[in-house]
């Protein structure tokens, strides 16, 4: 086969992998369009509701490790394809689902496709281009479809809720599953690593119970805004305890399952670094801004989809310019600048003058989109500086990073965010005139606030609820950004200068070894 060939066919099944991956992070964000329709079908308790939300991304960090591993010995291809069946087959199961137990597992099995999907379309794309370029290239065609899904799926969503159902938002999976399997069984060639790590069924366990019960405690903290949670304290210290025993575990092995030496590449280290620091820092800033922009500016989920196509599409574009920015001046200070530029645009919602509409945010939306976009060549540095061996290795551990980053930010600065609103909310004589029980239900949320004050004709009330967010927000952005500096600093640092996207790749696993030792 020619060298033109082989790069087409790459470049084909980097399509498929990328289409693939729209799918299932435009899944991930139609579910929450279709949550109040659901709610209102179903009538799920507090603690389902929280259950359908949060299963998935259970099921999802605790399986990343061991299902990059079965890829790397059993086929990325046949992973993947498995992948695309279990979660078209689970989107269907939603016509016979009647209870929120029934979508609690439904969810639990996309988490288990997720899991086999998200890694091994990210090894498929390392092992497909042997030109470090043409992979930097590809992963950022990767890295701007992620965007693009977690940006139109809000306004597919709300398509399909507003004129069909709610079960619509499932549904629309299972034809786009399909066709996944079709190409990809046709267009995608077969990969495996060729010295994996050892099969080790205690180590699956040590780290699936880990990272199941280090999320949920951090979940369980955010749900309730408290630390003083000693259920939340026996499940992170066990889920912490659990998960150093796998590594202390995997670091004694010959081959282990999860290769840790990979650390001791500093372009690895400082990919890494870049994922979980960003999002942590962005997750919740991002999620409240949905909230203010249906609670507080009064669109419709659909307006606050159209909304944010800014950032999606600054993201798109920085994404895909980032390689060959890249070329020119290299890699560290893209990847450093996007993030400072991200951290500037969120401290920027903070320091806007005057009163927060739409307009006086477009700019700081499209410096974030910046610096998401960025984060593609984080992906090309993670996958770059790991032999292409490990690349189900380096693929789990972006993906986790990216994954924990998210689920702690969002419950540690959303934390704060709901007790900056609540305390905001204390001197309202509008709160005080209300029954206990419908304070209580102004404090939880803006959304049940803007409820409340629409009920009871009370807009004094909305309005007051809306300052505090608003506030709430600008305090938990400003925070956001100045990580964001702060993780921009700690990656520039630590990517070592001169680091190109074409260089060498030198294998640091047995040098980290020996220092283990």
């Amino acid at each position: 086969m020619s060298a033109d060939v082989t790069t087409r066919r790459a470049w084909i099944a980097t399509t498929v992998l990328s289409a693939s991956l729209l799918v299932i992070v435009m899944d991930m964000t139609i579910l929450n369009i279709a949550l109040p329709a659901m709610s209102n079908d179903l009538h799920p308790t507090a603690n389902e509701l929280l259950w359908i939300v949060d299963v998935y991304s259970l099921v999802l960090a605790g399986l990343l490790v061991p299902a990059a591993s079965l890829a790397d010995r059993w086929g990325r291809k046949r992973m993947l394809m498995a992948g695309y069946a279990i979660f078209g087959a689970a989107s269907l199961l939603i016509l016979v689902s009647e209870s929120p137990t029934a979508v609690i597992g439904i969810r639990a099995l996309l988490g288990i496709g997720g899991a086999f999907i998200m890694p091994a379309t990210l090894s498929m794309i390392r092992t497909l281009f042997s030109d470090p370029r043409e992979r930097a290239r590809a992963l950022a065609v990767w890295a701007s479809v992620a965007g693009l899904g977690a940006a139109i799926g809000p306004l597919i969503g709300g398509f399909l809720v507003e004129h069909f159902s709610w079960q619509s938002a499932f549904l629309v999976n299972v034809p786009l599953m399909a066709l996944a399997v079709i190409a990809g069984a046709f267009l995608l060639p077969e990969s495996k690593s060729d010295a994996p790590g050892v099969w080790d069924w205690f180590g699956i366990a040590l780290s699936f119970s880990g990272m199941v019960a280090l999320m949920w405690s951090v979940k369980h903290f955010g749900a309730e805004s408290s630390l003083l949670l000693p259920e939340g304290w026996a499940a992170f210290v066990g889920g912490l305890t659990l998960l150093y025993l796998f590594f202390r575990r995997s670091v004694r092995q010959e081959r282990p399952m999860l290769d840790f030496g990979l650390f001791g590449s500093r372009v690895f280290t400082g990919g890494i670094v870049a994922a979980l620091g960003s999002m942590f820092a962005m997750g919740a800033a991002l999620l409240l801004l949905a909230q203010w922009l249906q609670a507080v500016e009064g669109s419709s989920p659909l307006q606050a989809g159209v909304e944010l196509i800014p950032l999606a599409a600054a993201a798109a574009i920085a994404s895909l310019a980032a390689p060959w920015v890249a070329d020119r001046i290299g890699p560290r200070l893209v990847i450093a600048g996007g993030i400072a530029a991200a951290g500037i645009g969120m401290i920027l919602v903070y320091a806007t003058p005057g009163e927060l509409h739409y307009a006086t945010i477009l700019a700081p939306l499209c410096l974030v989109g910046i610096g998401m976009g960025a984060l593609a060549i984080g992906s090309a540095l993670i996958m770059s500086g790991s032999p292409e061996n490990r690349a189900g290795n380096a693929a789990a551990m972006e993906e986790t990073s990216y994954e924990l980053g998210n689920v702690i930010g969002v419950a540690l600065l959303g934390s704060i965010a709901a007790v900056l609103y609540r305390g905001r909310l204390n001197g309202s004589d509008q709160l005080a005139a209300l029954p206990s029980d419908l304070q209580d239900a102004v404090r939880e949320s803006i959304g049940s606030a803007a409820g409340v004050a629409e009920e009871l004709q009370l807009p004094q009330l909305g309005k007051e609820a809306g300052v505090a967010f608003t506030e709430s927000m600008q305090l938990t952005s400003l925070t956001g950004g100045l990580i964001m500096l702060g993780v921009a600093v700690a990656v520039y640092f630590t990517i070592p200068q001169g680091t190109r996207l074409d260089a060498k790749v030198d294998d640091p696993v047995e040098a980290a070894r020996d220092l283990s030792r």
